[in-house]
């Protein structure tokens, strides 16, 4: 029998449109079910986890609040989210719904396309993607409350690696979004509400849901639920760039193959020689298993574009077949038989 997949809900928005509060008023409401949460904030003092924590229900758990604070969440997939999630879904009671608050920074799209690493996607799916707007923000033309913030919040960021302007951020939060949650409606007045909706819906995806709401509040049953599996579904909800042609391919341009190695005596000559393959061949993205000489543990390798990531995710199991095998995705033109060749040193 197949086990049913964890739902996970991503909530996007910038800085000070509300998204802790309405995650808070969600665990207030959880009615007992399990809720894990990943909270992408950094800097010094992780505020939202200690808001969160302190929200004082079974729900917020000091072990279901989990922060990663090195920087914006889609530009640390790999070194942080993955084996984050992996931890999470390997524990004896694995949470029944995994809520994931990002920060305003973050380009909710490679964040989807991560739930599709295999490790993920055969345990998680995106239930839902949410974005929540400041609506007094909008109405007096702005895309968050304090623009001034976000982009102080862009410049503590060491590792941000992409530079979009905030337009271009809002616009690929909305084209993610499976709910767009007009917050702070209670701010608006004369006839800010009609006009700020009608802006919101002219930059929306068709069918994507538009809830008003004050202060964060929100029926936990339209929240969670939404059964969107927004991983399998990434080809409607284009970034500003791939709309624009520059990052856009259809799946025809990628060819994917495996790199069988065997036992490997030296982890970090393989691992040197992974990177130095990874920026030689240009290589989207690499992930396997690694067979350590000496280990009773399988190494669990992964890479996106540059950064790659390493650890002993679990001991090999007695039915398993040990060895090395390296899944590689690049554009079809790659020199497949001179990759292989470099893995293999």
């Amino acid at each position: 029998m197949n086990t049913p997949k964890i739902p996970a809900t991503v909530i996007t928005g910038f800085l000070g449109a509300g998204k802790t509060t309405l995650i808070r008023n969600l665990l207030e409401n959880a009615k007992g079910r399990r809720i894990a949460l990943i909270i992408n904030e950094f800097g010094d003092v992780g505020v939202d986890g200690e808001i969160l924590r302190g929200c004082g229900v079974d729900a917020c758990r000091d072990e279901d609040v989990i922060e990663l604070a090195n920087g914006c969440i889609c530009c640390t997939v790999a070194d942080e989210f993955v084996p984050t999630m992996m931890k999470l879904l390997d524990r004896k009671d694995p949470p029944q719904h995994i809520v994931i608050e990002t920060s305003g920074l973050a380009l909710p799209q490679p964040l989807v396309r991560a739930f599709n690493w295999p490790e993920i996607k055969s345990r998680v799916t995106v239930d839902g993607v949410i974005t929540v707007v400041d609506a007094k923000a909008l109405a007096e033309g702005r895309f968050a409350d304090d623009e001034d913030a976000v982009q102080a919040q862009r410049e503590a960021d060491p590792n941000l690696d992409h530079e979009n302007p905030i337009e271009e951020l809002f616009e690929d939060q909305l084209n993610c979004a499976d709910m767009v949650i007009l917050n702070k409606t209670d701010l608006l007045v004369d006839g800010e509400h009609a006009t700020v909706t009608a802006e919101l819906r002219q930059n929306m995806r068709a069918g994507t849901k538009l809830v008003p709401a004050r202060f964060g509040q929100i029926d936990v049953a339209a929240l969670l639920g939404v059964s969107a599996s927004a991983e399998d579904d990434l080809h409607n909800r284009l970034s500003h760039h791939e709309m624009e042609g520059e990052e856009q391919h259809d799946h025809d341009d990628f060819v994917t193959f495996i790199v069988s190695l065997g036992e490997t005596a030296d982890k970090a000559a393989l691992l040197n020689r992974i990177e130095d393959t990874i920026a030689t061949h240009d290589v989207l993205r690499l992930k396997g298993f690694v067979d350590v000489k000496g280990s009773r543990a399988r190494l669990l390798v992964q890479a996106v574009g540059p950064r790659l990531n390493s650890y002993f995710d679990r001991p090999w199991k007695a039915s398993e077949r040990r060895g090395t095998e390296l899944v590689v995705i690049g554009e079809k033109h790659m020199d497949r038989e001179a990759i292989a060749a470099m893995l293999r040193g």
